[in-house]
């Protein structure tokens, strides 16, 4: 059992990892400070293939912290 949970510990750090280095950045530069930032792209960002990347960042975060939680009980 702790085998198959380190396995796809390592493999979701891994995952985790490449999906927070496909995101873009956060910055938006002066466009913010006028309301030019608000355009349809930020408005649906939801739909947008940045808006499910951060979704499975979330997802895939909150499955690590619990597998490694779940590995730390089962070691000791």
């Amino acid at each position: 059992m702790t085998i198959l949970l380190t396995i796809i510990y390592v493999i979701l750090g891994i995952c985790i990892s490449a999906i927070i280095l496909m995101q873009e950045g956060n910055t938006r530069g002066l466009g913010s400070i006028s309301g030019m930032a608000d355009s349809y792209w930020g408005r649906n960002k939801g739909r947008s293939m940045e808006g499910n990347l951060e979704k499975f960042t979330k997802i895939g975060t909150a499955l690590f912290l619990i597998i490694a939680l779940v590995l730390n009980i089962l070691m000791k």
